[in-house]
């Protein structure tokens, strides 16, 4: 969930690719990162890979790894891009190869692939820009799949925790949503299907939607809220706030509760006969 703290002139929220700050702030805990944050339902996986040429997928903003390693048990070959060396250097120790770079300007080297894709991440990429720069590495008839877990928790624990942020942060705007569900999600998927259109070299952008469910413990979800976006640049104190305030929610419904997730990708096929519009002017 994209996070976005204050600052003199704050870019719009729902740009978030131009709060560069956050973006590169998850490699603060990469262990509790990778350990706590979802994986991708595994029929989304599959139906990238049957739809793809694979072997060869590049991962933009693959953090910890997390959906490498899925697309690496699904057959394919698998390189990482991810701004935050530290999350890379803990991709590496899992024995994944990656690269240093923000996707824009990522130098490919001469390489193309069969796949380009993104998760959990493609909304800190500038969407024409990596649209433009996934057309330029793919080839003819290669997949671009970027996805998302959008979640959504129950309503009585939404509104809960909804309270929790506007105590804790009552002047931060972003926090008059802080668990965005589905229609908010939606923000960033039409950004990246515009995005796709404009940088040209795609055919129309398609959504495939995944319904899953996962059960969290109060202790669970807690291990995993510092690892949303921002929440590593909170003062101590408001961050221990959140989480007393989200544990007392939680334990206020049983100390459980089931987490309705929609994986989302936004995805299109490489032309094979034309040149990306938009590719010199973005990159």
């Amino acid at each position: 969930m994209p996070t976005l703290p204050s600052d003199p002139e704050p870019p719009p929220v729902n740009e978030p690719h131009r709060h560069r700050q956050v973006a590169e702030s998850f490699g603060a805990d990469p262990g509790r990162y990778d350990r706590t944050r979802p994986r991708y339902p595994d029929a989304l996986i599959e139906r990238i890979v049957a739809a793809s040429p694979v072997p060869d997928v590049l991962d933009v903003g693959c953090g910890t790894g997390i959906s490498s390693r899925q697309f690496q048990a699904a057959g394919a070959r698998v390189l990482g891009v991810e701004v935050d060396a530290r999350m890379a250097g803990y991709a590496r120790a899992r024995g994944l190869d990656v690269e240093v770079a923000a996707f824009e300007s990522w130098d490919p080297a001469g390489r193309t692939f069969d796949a380009v894709v993104a998760g959990q991440a493609w909304h800190w990429v500038d969407p024409v820009a990596g649209a433009a720069k996934a057309a330029s590495v793919l080839r003819p008839g290669g997949r671009l799949a970027v996805f998302w877990n959008a979640f959504q928790p129950p309503p009585e624990l939404t509104e809960a925790i909804v309270a929790v942020y506007r105590r804790a942060m009552p002047d931060s705007p972003v926090y008059q949503r802080v668990m965005p569900g589905l229609e908010a999600y939606s923000v960033m998927f039409t950004h990246a299907a515009d995005g796709v259109r404009a940088a040209g070299g795609f055919g129309e952008p398609e959504q495939w939607r995944h319904d899953w469910e996962r059960d969290y413990t109060r202790d669970e979800w807690l291990d995993q809220v510092p690892t949303h976006g921002g929440h590593s640049n909170l003062p101590p104190a408001t961050l221990n706030e959140l989480l007393t305030g989200i544990g007392a929610a939680i334990d206020a419904i049983g100390g459980t509760f089931t987490m309705r997730y929609a994986a989302v990708a936004v995805t299109s096929t490489r032309s094979a006969r034309t040149t990306p519009l938009g590719l010199a002017h973005a990159l």
